[in-house]
């Protein structure tokens, strides 16, 4: 069995690509930029954008199963070609969110939803895995945590479940190796509900630093992050960051029953990446 891991070049990728590479699944490393990635010995790469058609015909070719990144942009093309291609099984990063309510209204929930509809709607078998917050999601802190040892928070009490990368790549060779997990639709939270104030303090403590946070506005947030976050993708953010302000999220059990281990925490994501705060 051929698996082709798209999103290489990230921490799940690259993570998930060594987690098979261990297992001696046959590998290819798929990025729009192939000669930035760093892979173990054998594993060979082919160049895929999601957002260029052209290049889905080679990548997909001899292909049995895919490991997928969310981009609706070309959906529909990729899942023709993937089935001319005699693709078996796809598995989707998508994300929690698309279970809100509005999803379809916001920027984010939307372009996983469109994907998960497009696959579902076709001959495809398909498995979605929709994790909640990434714990990677705070190497965004590192730079202002380094220089300032402060970052902006518009709603430091918001909850979030800080799922660990290698949680979701774990979660991911489950499905791909294990055809009775195949065609189902997996919530994968973090190990527990967690405020972006707590979150700030257990990297202090696993740096040894005296990091804390600045409270802004919603706006002022908004205009700080306006050169790295689109418009519509920070409304998306700040209105799910309100709705969790003082209220813990729901976490699910579905980390262990497809690893067999609970969900790491953020205080063992700390550790581990102490060094990305520190530079």
């Amino acid at each position: 069995m051929t698996i082709l891991v798209t999103g290489s070049r990230g921490r799940i990728g690259t993570t998930l690509i060594g987690l098979l590479h261990e297992q001696g699944f046959k590998i290819r490393a798929a990025s729009s930029d192939p000669d930035e990635l760093v892979l173990p010995d054998g594993v060979p790469d082919v160049k895929l954008s999601l957002a260029e058609p052209h290049t889905f015909p080679d990548a997909l070719a001899g292909v049995d199963s895919v490991f997928l990144y969310a981009n609706s942009s070309h959906i529909e093309e990729f899942i023709k070609i993937a089935n001319d291609a005699g693709v078996q099984h796809v598995v989707l990063l998508s994300s929690s969110s698309v279970l809100g309510p509005d999803a379809r209204n916001d920027a984010i929930a939307r372009q996983h939803l469109e994907v998960e509809e497009a696959l579902a709607s076709s001959a495809l078998p398909c498995t979605f895995l929709r994790p909640g917050a990434f714990a990677t999601n705070t190497l965004y802190w590192s730079w202002p945590l380094r220089t300032t040892g402060a970052v902006s928070l518009p709603y430091p009490g918001a909850h979030n479940d800080a799922l660990h990368e290698s949680d979701i790549a774990e979660a991911a060779v489950a499905v791909l190796k294990d055809p009775a997990l195949r065609g189902g639709a997996y919530t994968l939270t973090g190990a527990a509900s967690i405020t972006f104030a707590e979150q700030i303090d257990q990297l202090a403590r696993a740096t040894g630093r005296p990091f804390t946070f600045d409270a802004v506005t919603p706006d002022a947030w908004k205009a700080e992050m306006a050169e790295y976050v689109p418009a519509a993708y920070a409304d998306g953010l700040l209105a799910y960051w309100r709705s969790t302000d003082g209220k813990p999220v729901d976490l699910t059990t579905a980390v262990e029953e497809l690893t067999g281990h609970p969900a790491r925490s953020f205080a063992v994501w700390a550790e581990e990446n102490a060094a990305e705060f520190l530079k």
